[in-house]
């Protein structure tokens, strides 16, 4: 091996992010963060599939109602754990080390605090937040009994799910899929235990999944020991106002998109019970229908994010090291993987709606007729929703937040929301799933153009780059001759 290999190994193994085949580092990292995600999303669905058979209806519209204090927690844990890991990224790409260790600390801290705070808030309202979120009389009892145990499992939820970014940021990310797949294999163990052998009902289910998800946060208090990247010193761990700032700025774009689901989940909840309450459905089909549909779609959701986040260090890092030309072709890998993926997603929703619904426990037709018609139409632009979310990480990774909290609020607030209240004035209960794919198509027109956009200015920056370099080594062959000579 000569000098020049030699170099490249010794380097490759210093920075592998800047050297490393980019289909390696997407799959090193995109593999474990795609499995991360399933299986938290597992969390809501066991529970679902195991309350849909052991409770019925009435449970599956219970946990529906209590979905939108999850995606809170999700909202805090990703305003605080991608805000961290993109920082620290983009500072490990510039060489300080030293500044990625605070990044690291302070988002640590964070964490701790947000998930107090909203265990403290959910205790304080938690009924008014549940009849706020679309609670009928029948279903409230049992969406009360499931959310003042899972409450209990707040703080864990956020800081796990948080800190499974900064771990994968730290070039751990097997690490961060393992301290999930705990959790949730106990979760999955538990739920028939606590449903079906002991009674437990809604109680039961949320017992199992708090005791899974405090599980997970033991492996990942020992990991803040021994950060990979940096050391984690006591003083860094004091929130500073200009890292907090930073952390929060690059983690805006995908707590607004989680904010904005957790708005339209909450909004959804609120007109399938009043429009369904007027249609052959009842108010409760509906209700059951939207909380199977969400989890399910949350799997394939779970796989687009997790290729997403497996390109955010990638990106980040050769972003701030300047290699323009990496960060192009990871975008571009990553969003042929995303397509693949959409089509094959938007394939299994249009010929198999009322298999995966029976998954979720049995129901009367008028229950499967109403699913079957949300699967084939709220869901028919699957194909083209994985374009949004990889282009929002795209956006926040190379730091430039702004347009990724455009992309978020683009789908969710600007389109969908208006026409979840206007369409079904019109057609009643089925304008909400004529919404969905309307804005699904605006939201990915607003994403190409942005997109289109920032992918040409890439390619100039590298083009400059290269032109700069090159005058460098040419400087460097051909020194000015001294003039006494």
């Amino acid at each position: 091996m000569n000098t020049s290999e030699n170099a490249t190994l010794e380097l490759s193994k210093i920075d592998p992010l800047a050297t490393e085949p980019i289909r390696k580092l997407l799959r090193k990292f995109a593999v474990p963060s795609i499995i991360s995600l399933v299986i938290s999303a597992l969390y809501n669905i066991v529970d679902q599939i195991f309350i849909g058979n052991g409770v019925g209806t009435v449970g599956n519209a219970a946990t529906n109602i209590a979905f939108p204090l999850s995606t809170v927690c999700i909202a805090f844990a990703l305003l605080i754990g991608i805000g961290t890991a993109s920082n620290f990224n983009l500072a490990t790409g510039r060489g300080n080390r030293e500044l990625a260790g605070r990044y690291a600390a302070n988002g640590i801290t964070l964490l701790i605090i947000s998930g107090l705070f909203v265990t403290a808030m959910t205790a304080l309202f938690l009924k008014d937040l549940l009849y706020l979120f679309g609670a009928t009389d029948e279903i409230y009892p049992f969406a009360y009994e499931y959310t003042v145990i899972t409450n209990i499992g707040m703080p864990f939820l956020i800081f796990t799910t948080g800190m499974s970014h900064i771990i994968r940021a730290d070039d751990s990310p097997r690490f961060a899929m393992l301290t999930m797949l705990s959790g949730a294999i106990i979760n999955t163990i538990l739920d028939p235990i606590f449903i079906f052998v002991f009674h437990w009902g809604m109680f039961g289910a949320a017992l199992a999944t708090v005791i899974g998800q405090i599980a997970s946060v033991i492996p990942i208090i020992f990991y803040c020991k021994r950060f990979k990247s940096c050391k984690l010193k006591r003083t860094m761990f004091i929130p500073k106002k200009e890292v907090v700032l930073k952390i929060l700025l690059l983690g805006m774009a995908a707590a607004f998109n989680q904010a904005a689901i957790t708005t339209i989940i909450i909004v959804s909840n609120n007109v399938m019970r009043i429009y369904g309450s007027a249609s052959e459905y009842g108010s409760e089909i509906p209700l059951a229908v939207v909380g199977v549909v969400s989890k399910v779609n949350i799997i394939y959701l779970s796989v687009v994010i997790g290729i997403c986040q497996g390109c955010q260090p990638i990106i980040g890092h050769n972003y701030g090291a300047k290699d323009y030309t990496r960060v192009k072709q990871t975008y571009y890998l990553a969003l042929k993987i995303v397509t693949v993926v959409s089509i094959l997603s938007f394939l299994v929703f249009q010929i198999f709606p009322r298999q995966i619904t029976v998954l979720f426990g049995s129901g009367n037709e008028l229950y499967f007729k109403f699913a079957t018609s949300y699967f084939r139409i709220f869901m028919v632009m699957t194909w083209v929703n994985g374009l949004q979310p990889l282009s929002a990480t795209f956006f926040t990774s190379i730091g430039k937040s702004w347009k990724g909290i455009i992309l978020s609020l683009s789908r969710h607030i600007i389109f969908f929301l208006p026409l979840v209240l206007i369409i079904p004035t019109f057609i009643g209960i089925d304008g909400i799933l004529y919404a969905g794919p309307i804005a699904d198509f605006a939201a990915a027109c607003v994403c190409a153009i942005l997109i289109i956009g920032e992918l040409r200015k890439v390619t100039k920056l590298s083009r400059e780059h290269t032109m700069m370099n090159s005058l460098e080594h040419h400087s460097l062959d051909c020194p000015i001759p001294n003039v006494h000579d």
